[in-house]
């Protein structure tokens, strides 16, 4: 199985909790590489308050690369989304957006549309709601085929717009734009799936990352997802991009990050 393993590090502080390492990017890259990861997923908040070029050479300088980037803390700290009832916001929301490009460009990274879609208001019709999600797909995905983008579904829990893999698909072919994809999680997966690993050969190609995560939100290994299962499927629908943990520090960032790491080295041996 041809699958380099990444990992979600937050280069700014926040308050999602199912990231292993926030803040001291630099040093937390340098842990992550000594451990055997191939790659850092990065969740930044908003590009317009970081040095863009100091961590752009301090990565080249890493050798580590950074296969997709998180936008939803956008979301999740300030209540930027996409289909915000508010015209302003949504405009907000779109130029924070977009604020990822040159960076995701640069590391030719897969951006990440998850939170920052935002969740319906109770007077927004999910008519309304698809309006403006496409709108504002169209007017940043559509206007730069240069990057690939990777929309999420994500559980009910936490959001009540695209929750399932069917959803995105069916999104993916009404915006008809071959740079937007599918990013899978097996933590959303788990709940809303009702077969993960036919959902997964359902998204086949459309699959652009992959996020990893147990039951319980913690290591792979430590609940009772079938990663084996899983791996085997992607590997036959020909997926060969990034195996992401996106993962709870539990009992702690580091123990938690290495046990991911050496249960998903043993699966792919």
């Amino acid at each position: 199985m041809n699958f380099k393993i990444g990992i979600v590090l937050s280069v700014q502080p926040a308050s999602f909790t199912a990231i292993t390492h926030q803040g001291d990017i630099l040093a937390n890259v340098s842990r992550m590489k000594a451990l055997g990861y191939d790659g850092v997923e990065l969740a930044i908040r908003d590009p317009n308050q970081i040095d863009r070029d100091d961590l752009l050479n301090a990565l080249a300088q890493s050798g580590i690369p950074v296969p997709a980037i998180g936008t939803g803390q956008a979301f999740g700290e300030e209540g930027l989304c996409f289909i915000h009832e508010e015209k302003s916001v949504r405009d907000q929301a779109i130029a924070r957006f977009l604020s990822h490009v040159p960076l995701a460009a640069a590391w030719k990274a897969v951006i990440i549309i998850g939170l920052i879609r935002g969740q319906r208001a109770a007077t927004l019709s999910l008519q309304t709601a698809e309006y403006y999600l496409e709108s504002a797909l169209r007017e940043t995905a559509g206007q730069h085929p240069e990057v690939k983008f990777a929309i999420e579904p994500i559980n009910r829990y936490e959001t009540d717009f695209i929750r399932s893999v069917d959803e995105g698909l069916r999104l993916i072919d009404r915006l008809k734009l071959e740079n937007v994809g599918l990013l899978l999680d097996t933590f959303h997966m788990n709940i809303e799936e009702p077969s993960m690993v036919t959902s997964i050969a359902l998204a086949g190609e459309r699959i652009f990352h992959f996020h990893v995560a147990d039951s319980n939100r913690w290591d792979p290994g430590a609940g009772h997802i079938n990663f084996a299962e899983i791996l085997e499927t992607l590997d036959r629908v020909g997926y060969q991009h990034y195996i992401s943990a996106e993962i709870i520090p539990q009992p702690d960032g580091d123990t938690a990050a290495q046990q991911a790491i050496i249960h998903l080295r043993r699966l792919l041996s």
